[in-house]
C-alpha cells in the first residue's frame, strides 16, 4: 500500500486500530505542491490533504518527491492531531512540549547559587595547581 518497510505499516495500522480511525473514515485528495521545485512541482499532484470526516481533522502533507509517503505522512499527522485532540494532557506532543518549557524555566536563586559556588570550587583547585612562578630575575 504504501513504499514503506513492514514495521512501520504495522505500527501504523496498529495505531489507527487503537485510535478507531478507519480507512473508509479518510477522504484523501491529491493536490499539487508548492514552494521550490519550478516546473515539476508546478503539473504534478504530489501533495496529499487527508480529511478525517468524523472530526473534520485535515491535513496536508508535501514531505516528500513520493505520493505514497505523503500519504503514509498524512496519516501519521492525522493520528498525532487525533492523538492530541483525544489525550490531551498525556500525548507525545504535549509531553514534548512540556519537556522544552521545564529545560527554558529560569533558574531558582538557590540553585543558581549553588552552580555559582560548584563553579567557584573547580576554580580553586585549578588555581592550585598551578605552577609557582620563580622569581629569578
Amino acid at each position: 500500500m504504501f513504499p514503506v518497510s513492514p514495521t512501520k505499516l504495522n505500527s501504523l495500522r496498529s495505531r489507527m486500530v487503537r485510535l478507531g480511525v478507519r480507512e473508509v473514515d479518510l477522504e484523501e485528495e491529491f493536490i499539487r505542491g508548492s514552494g521550490a521545485g519550478g516546473q515539476k512541482i508546478n503539473k504534478t499532484s504530489v501533495a496529499v490533504l487527508l480529511t478525517h470526516r468524523p472530526t473534520g481533522i485535515q491535513v496536508r502533507c508535501q514531505e516528500g518527491r513520493s505520493q505514497g509517503l505523503n500519504r503514509f505522512e498524512a496519516r501519521r499527522r492525522l493520528l498525532d492531531k487525533l492523538e492530541e485532540k483525544i489525550l490531551g494532557e498525556k500525548s507525545r506532543l504535549r509531553q514534548k512540549m512540556e519537556k522544552i518549557r521545564r529545560q527554558k524555566r529560569r533558574r531558582s536563586r538557590r540553585a543558581k547559587e549553588k552552580i555559582l559556588g560548584d563553579k567557584r570550587k573547580i576554580s580553586q583547585k585549578k588555581h592550585l595547581r598551578k605552577k609557582p612562578e620563580s622569581g629569578d630575575s
